[in-house]
């Protein structure tokens, strides 16, 4: 027995968001389902490979993969943004080049990720000297720290958990990243925070920061939630620190 049947629209009658996350990532894909709008928003996920180490240049080896991984969302899911989830990821091969490499996979209107929505972040704040806790190695923050001093901010002090294995960063207790937040803010004038990395589980304590610190407080995961929403031209129903007060 055959029917007919009517074609419906495509999903997300407020908007179509797409997340690359990185295939080693634990936190991202979680956080971003908690902060972004569910109703009328379409979100799809695709994992690009990475490596268990965070090394510039396993780092630098995605930019060969990330068109397959935009190539693994719905073909014929078009696209209001796509996020690409990864800070240090970014810094080491270049926000233009990947935003390029995702359109290649995909059909959306615009890229961005979490060192392009920090630069964006701090713009509506108004913050240029700015302090980051990262949890990775030497190497791999001095290319994050040139990245965001090319783009016009001033780091003033950097700390690190000094740790190469990606699976120990994602799990770093959210009491420790504060403690270590708030040591920083002592140690300087500075216009922000900035927690580094999408794979730092951040979001819970961006609140309790800023009220020990009176700092504003900007995480990867935070700006590149509402810097996708931006994009897409969505009110956030969620709060983002700061940026939406």
């Amino acid at each position: 027995m055959q029917f007919d049947y009517e074609l419906a629209p495509q999903l997300g009658e407020r908007a179509t968001i797409g997340l690359i996350a990185l295939q080693s990532d634990e936190t991202v894909e979680h956080d971003m389902r908690r902060m972004l709008p569910l109703e009328g928003v379409a979100t799809y996920v695709s994992r690009v490979p990475s490596g268990a180490e965070v090394t510039n240049d396993s780092l630098a080896e995605m930019e060969g993969n990330l068109t397959g991984a935009a190539r693994l969302f719905p073909l014929p899911a078009t696209f209001d943004v796509v996020g690409y989830g990864c800070t240090s990821g970014t810094s080491v091969i270049g926000a233009e080049v990947v935003a390029g490499m995702v359109k290649k996979g995909c059909e959306t209107n615009a890229v961005t990720d979490p060192l392009t929505a920090l630069i964006a972040a701090c713009g509506r704040l108004g913050v240029r000297r700015i302090a980051v806790l990262s949890p990775y190695v030497a190497e791999v923050n001095t290319a994050l720290i040139a990245a965001m001093e090319r783009a016009g901010l001033e780091v003033g002090l950097l700390g690190s958990f000094n740790e190469e294995r990606e699976e120990f960063a994602a799990r770093i207790a959210p009491k420790s990243i504060a403690a270590a937040a708030e040591a920083l803010a002592k140690e300087g004038i500075f216009d922000a925070l900035f927690l580094s990395c999408t794979n730092l589980r951040t979001l819970d304590v961006i609140d309790g920061i800023e009220a020990a610190t009176g700092l504003p407080v900007l995480s990867s995961n935070q700006v590149l939630g509402w810097h996708m929403m931006q994009l897409a031209g969505v009110d956030p129903l969620a709060r983002f620190g700061r940026l939406m007060r």
